[in-house]
């Protein structure tokens, strides 16, 4: 945490509740939190060390409220002959591309599975002072009942069946550590073993898993992509829904959740990517490309699947319901092309943005602490180089990513980069005190009841 105050001025401030854009403000940040938010006429404070934005936006960290931190496995697959990859080694990747995601502008994670304890283990290593990265918050197995995607994802799942076993499933991810819980309520669509019909729990055991979650102080979130199974999910009080791209068929379910506060995590970024993302530098819609690793049946499965997900990406909003970004796709620091593609797809840019940032946080149950720039909450902030409002494909470029603000202290970004006249602050950030490198997450956050 920042023991010297900042004094963040003459910026454009986005402030993640889904506002316009203010002009010239000014933002105090003080011991770690956010202190006050006025107009950048006033005068420095006393103490404060001032950092001239020059017109560039202020905006909350962002958001990946749907992310596979160690999805892949976490290492590198070397050509035959080659030396074999220590299993130690993966680790190293995976507190690597968290290094990289804290870059790129993300100061808050939700990991929604990983293979084994890499991403337990790399949040300790934060929070004990080995690297920065990203606030993390992980369930640590997926619980699932005895299925096909329990041979696809060994060591990502715990396989349960009946009410009492999901309910001892739930208290061993939490003695692990998890911050959340989360379930298959039908099978996933990278699996050609599954079918996201029927239902794949029934509902006295999604009913047992969340009373046990909520009993117990903690939020549950749940893949759901058939409608059995997001209606099970739905009825019985999840607090986020994964996907659900078949939900403009069920515009009561959708009433209901807007009722309830309930969210939807679109992960439009995960069709893409089983089909064939295309290069996003192409104009919109990107186009496919052919070398997708997928089998056919997936391809053409995702394509459809997106079709479905822009329906209810509109029916959704048109209904009220909140929708956070989750990018669902590795590598998991380019997980701002989820706020580019939920923007295409009928948010639009201010939307898409607040997806990222105060909607991603009240996925969460962060919602109190991080999310939107507000006087006393933490102090984890971005300045992008430009208006993301109006281009948020600029979140993408690592060069617009100017500063990257954690707890108050800077700790990325360009301008500590380049040492250049027009990239340099208006005061040296070196002049403040050495920071610790503990991790955002050296903040006990709080945990979040459910929020329906």
């Amino acid at each position: 945490m920042a023991e010297r105050s900042l004094w963040l001025t003459n910026g454009r401030l986005f402030d993640g509740s889904g506002a316009p854009l203010r002009a010239t403000a000014a933002v105090l940040v003080d011991r770690g939190r956010i202190a006050r938010i006025c107009d950048s006429a006033e005068r420095t404070p006393d103490d404060a060390i001032k950092i001239e934005l020059g017109g560039r936006t202020l905006l909350p960290g962002l958001i990946d409220a749907h992310a596979h931190v160690a999805g892949s496995g976490g290492r590198p697959e070397p050509p035959r002959g080659a030396e074999p990859v220590l299993s130690e080694t993966a680790a190293h990747f995976v507190g690597a591309d968290l290094r990289r995601a804290l870059r790129m502008g993300f100061t808050t994670v939700r990991d929604v599975g990983s293979y084994g304890d890499r991403v337990l283990a790399a949040r300790q290593a934060m929070r004990y002072g080995a690297f920065r990265g990203p606030r993390l918050l992980t369930c640590g197995r997926i619980v699932s009942a005895t299925s096909p995607g329990g041979r696809f994802f060994d060591g990502m799942y715990r396989e349960a069946d009946g009410p009492e076993e999901m309910r001892k499933a739930v208290r061993e991810q939490l003695r692990r550590g998890a911050d959340f819980v989360k379930l298959m309520t039908t099978g996933a669509r990278s699996v050609e073993l599954e079918d996201p019909e029927p239902a794949q729990m029934t509902r006295a055991e999604v009913a047992s898993l969340v009373e046990e979650a909520h009993r117990m102080g903690y939020r549950v979130a749940a893949h759901a992509e058939g409608l059995a199974g997001t209606e099970i999910a739905i009825e019985e009080g999840v607090d986020t829904v994964e996907h659900g791209m078949y939900l403009h068929r069920r515009p009561d379910l959708l009433e209901r959740m807007a009722a309830c506060g309930q969210v939807l995590v679109p992960t439009l970024s995960c069709f893409y990517g089983v089909a064939g993302e295309g290069d996003e530098s192409d104009a919109e819609p990107y186009p496919w490309t052919a070398n997708s690793c997928w089998s056919p049946l997936l391809v053409d499965l995702a394509k459809r699947q997106l079709e479905e997900a822009d329906r209810t990406v509109a029916a959704a909003r048109s209904a009220g319901v909140r929708i956070a970004s989750g990018h669902d796709w590795n590598p998991i620091w380019n997980s701002a092309i989820e706020v580019v593609r939920l923007a295409h797809h009928g948010l639009g840019s201010r939307q898409a943005l607040t997806a990222a940032t105060g909607t991603a946080a009240y996925a969460i149950g962060l919602q109190d602490s991080v999310g939107t720039v507000e006087a006393g909450k933490l102090a984890d902030l971005i300045v992008i180089d430009g208006d993301p409002t109006e281009d948020p494909s600029l979140l993408l470029d690592p060069h617009r990513i100017w500063l990257v603000i954690q707890l108050g202290a800077p700790v990325t970004g360009a301008a500590l980069e380049n040492d250049t006249p027009s990239n340099r602050p208006n005061q040296p950030l070196e002049t403040s005190p050495p920071m610790p490198p503990a991790a955002a997450s050296t903040v006990a956050e709080p945990r979040a009841a459910s929020a329906v």
